[in-house]
């Protein structure tokens, strides 16, 4: 087992994991001709265009990619001790209505952001279905919501946060888990 405070995915490791998951995105859909992928806001995003462009690569079809701003469904925008949030821009180029929707997150923790971006992307159509991939599942869910797709299990305590750097957001890509003082909280991110 792994030290705390430390690195647990490389780049090269990162890099294999989007291949894979893209892999399996193909596998399970026959094809990727009905596929849309939508990243949530921040890290999710140049996620999903890693993975169309790996799609693109093997099914030589251009997938539609959008990203998606879940802030205003959040449900805990008037808890105490969250800041206020940071709207950003919902951009999905394209009708969500029978496709199959990739939604795409680095981290999946309570659940509460996937709850989230579902209410969203329904508000814009109805898919004909929606599948979930994430790039670390770290565990402690509060809703009954499981990814598809998994890059990688990584057992953690409320004491740890994990910490996902993405070259386009961050300049480099990593992936550590550090130790918290006090325990991790929502609103804080990776939910």
């Amino acid at each position: 087992m792994k030290k705390r405070d430390e690195q647990i995915l490389s780049e090269e490791e990162i890099k294999r994991i989007i291949v894979r998951i893209s892999h399996e995105i193909i596998e399970k859909n026959g094809g990727a001709k009905k596929l849309a992928l939508v990243g949530i806001r921040t890290r999710g995003v140049p996620l999903a265009g890693r993975i169309a462009q790996v799609i693109k690569e093997v099914e030589k079809i251009e997938i539609p990619v959008g990203s998606l701003d879940i802030t205003m469904y959040r449900d805990d925008l008037s808890a105490p001790r969250v800041p206020s949030p940071r709207v950003q821009k919902t951009e999905i180029p394209f009708n969500v209505t029978e496709k199959i929707v990739i939604l795409v997150d680095e981290v999946i923790y309570t659940g509460r952001t996937i709850r989230c971006a579902l209410d969203a992307l329904m508000d814009l159509g109805r898919p004909a279905a929606i599948q979930l991939v994430v790039l670390v599942d770290r565990g402690h869910r509060e809703l009954p919501i499981r990814p598809d797709y998994i890059g990688k299990n990584i057992p953690t305590s409320h004491f740890e946060e994990v910490k996902v750097k993405l070259l386009e957001v961050d300049g480099e890509d990593k992936v550590e888990i550090v130790k918290l003082k006090e325990p991790y909280r929502r609103g804080k991110g990776g939910s």
